[in-house]
Order: C-alpha cells, then sequence, then structure tokens
C-alpha cells in the first residue's frame, strides 16, 4: 500500500509541472512595420501595450518600429524585411503580401473586426493660418493660384488616398471620368515637389514653407496644428471625403517562423480595447468603439464619406483601373 502511495504522489509530481506550466510568450522583441507618420501614434500605443503585456506575462518586451510610405514598406517586407505585423493604411499594400509573397492568407481581413481596420480617417486639408487663399474644398485646389503639397501617389498609401479623395469629387461633381480626368491632372500640376512619403511632405509644408494646403490624413492635420499652433496653422475638413481604412495583420510566415504570433496577435488586439481606441481618438484618429466616439465627438466635424467599393467598385477592380502599372494613375502621373 505504501509502495502504491509513493508511486501515486511521484506521478503527481511528474504530472503537476506540465500542467501548471505557463506557455513560453515567445521572443521579447516584435518589429512593426507601418506607415509614414505612425511614429508618435505607435510610440504611445508600445508604451500601453508593453506596461499590459508585463503585467499578463511578466515579460518585457521591445517593440521596434519601421517607418516609410506604406508601398514602400509592403516592397520591403516582400524583399525580406522581418515583419512581425504591418500597421498600413491601405488594403492594397497588405493583400500584396498574399498576392505576391504567400506571407499572410487571403482572407487577413476577417481575422479581426472592421476588416481588419481598428481605426479609419480621411484626406483633409491643412492651410496656413487665417486661410489666405480661402481654400474650402476640393476645387479649391484646382485653382491656378494655389500650390499644393502631398506626397507621390506611386510610393504613399496617403497619397493615393488623396489622389482617389480628388477623383470620386470631381467624378461626382462633374459627372464624367474624362471631366475628373482633366480636374487631377490640374491637381497635380499645382504640387511643387512630390515627396516620397506624408511625414516628408509634412516638413515641405511646414519647415520650408512651401505650398499654401497640405492635403494628409485627418490626424497628421490636427497633430501639425497641435504642435505648432492655432495661430499658424488651421484645419479645413472639406465637404466629401474619401474613407480611408487602417488595416492591421500579422505576417504569418514571420510570426511561425519566430515563435511571435501570440504577442503579435495580442498586440493587435489591442488596438480595439478601449484603452487602445482611447490612443487612437486621442491621436484624432476616428474609432469605432462607442464610449470613446462618443468621448471624442468634438474632435471630429462631421463629414460626408464615400468608399472605395461605392465609388470604384472596391480594391481589386481599383487596383486595375487606376493604381496598376499604366493604369489610370500611371497616365494622370506622368513622368513627374
Amino acid at each position: 500500500m505504501r509502495k502504491l502511495l509513493l508511486g501515486g504522489l511521484m506521478a503527481l509530481a511528474l504530472a503537476a509541472p506540465a500542467q501548471a506550466q505557463t506557455p513560453s510568450p515567445g521572443p521579447n522583441t516584435i518589429l512593426n512595420v507601418s506607415y509614414d507618420i505612425s511614429r508618435e501614434l505607435y510610440a504611445a500605443v508600445n508604451e500601453a501595450f508593453i506596461k499590459q503585456w508585463k503585467q499578463k506575462t511578466g515579460q518585457d518586451l521591445t517593440i521596434n518600429q519601421s517607418h516609410n510610405g506604406s508601398s514602400r514598406q509592403a516592397r520591403s517586407i516582400l524583399e525580406g524585411l522581418e515583419a512581425d505585423v504591418v500597421t498600413f493604411n491601405q488594403v492594397t499594400d497588405i493583400q500584396i503580401l498574399h498576392d505576391r509573397g504567400k506571407l499572410i492568407p487571403a482572407n487577413w481581413q476577417q481575422r479581426l473586426p472592421n476588416n481588419s481596420s481598428p481605426y479609419y480617417s480621411l484626406p483633409a486639408f491643412l492651410v496656413r493660418a487665417g486661410n489666405p487663399k480661402n481654400i474650402k474644398d476640393w476645387d479649391d485646389l484646382a485653382r491656378p493660384d494655389v500650390k499644393v503639397i502631398f506626397p507621390n501617389p506611386k510610393t504613399s498609401g496617403n497619397a493615393r488616398y488623396t489622389y482617389l479623395a480628388a477623383y470620386a469629387f470631381a467624378k461626382e461633381k462633374y459627372g464624367s471620368d474624362a471631366k475628373a480626368d482633366e480636374f487631377v491632372r490640374k491637381l497635380f500640376a499645382n504640387v511643387p515637389v512630390f515627396d516620397t512619403g506624408g511625414r516628408a511632405a509634412t516638413t515641405t509644408f511646414v519647415e520650408r514653407e512651401t505650398g499654401d494646403a497640405l492635403v494628409t490624413f485627418e490626424a497628421e492635420t490636427n497633430g501639425i496644428r497641435d504642435q505648432y499652433g492655432a495661430n499658424k496653422y488651421q484645419v479645413v475638413v472639406p465637404s466629401v471625403s474619401l474613407l480611408a481604412e487602417f488595416p492591421v495583420t500579422v505576417v504569418d510566415k514571420v510570426v511561425d517562423k519566430r515563435g511571435s504570433r501570440p504577442v503579435s496577435t495580442a498586440y493587435l488586439e489591442f488596438l480595439y480595447t478601449p484603452e487602445g481606441q482611447e490612443i487612437l481618438a486621442r491621436f484624432y484618429n476616428r474609432v469605432y468603439q462607442p464610449d470613446v466616439v462618443a468621448k471624442y465627438k468634438d474632435k471630429f466635424p462631421p463629414v460626408r464619406l464615400v468608399k472605395v467599393e461605392d465609388v470604384f467598385g472596391g480594391w481589386e477592380k481599383l487596383e486595375k483601373e487606376h493604381l496598376a502599372s499604366g493604369a489610370k494613375l500611371d497616365q494622370l502621373f506622368g513622368s513627374r
């Protein structure tokens, strides 16, 4: 009987550690590859998530950041940059990771709410104090007396939204693709320099004092005004703009190779939590969590948002007709 009891205790002792053992949280570093103007936003997100992750797992985590135009970032990943997560500003720049690299599954948009987009924004205008050129809507940007700053739509998702929003506005107002083409050609002609990304375009407008209006995401326009003062800049939200989603995903081939799927998934899920949504809204991004929406509603003026699906027939059709090599954007942009 004593031998049986000892044997049973030994079996329990051997089994207990396996049952009580906490799964390893994986590597203590991950890389978030993001769009050009999201540095400050994700610095705040990272600080909050790292604290929460430490409390949950006991692990000290480092989140490294990479920022550039989102299309350039997508190419870097296809060429071997090992991103655990991507937090981009355009669906096509994530979709290409599946289409050309098979780095993520075809259904990546179904893995998180709102088509894997935890927040959204829209192209808006930043003008100089007093709005000396009286810029109120998209058609003002095509006037011959106005100089406009936004980055190169061939390298920047930010600028591609500007192109699409302007095209959607002109197509609705003037009634045809031909007139929309003419409008966008005038808009492009009013841009004295095309920087590669949104932050470089901001530098051109703010530090080099070039141009009458900067077109960028609403979040960036408000951030610049807050940083430099309402006595220098003011934000103009046009009558209509394009819904700009900010899709996110883990890069499956990387997280499975590194063992970083648990922390990478938790990082993206954090963006949907009340704390994450609060941080996003604090940086002037529009969010979905009802309590946070209510709290920050005064920060966001009403605007009619059109969708890629409604105006351009969806991202796949848009890619073929506007964004692919030799398509509409190339034709209108020319050799600039």
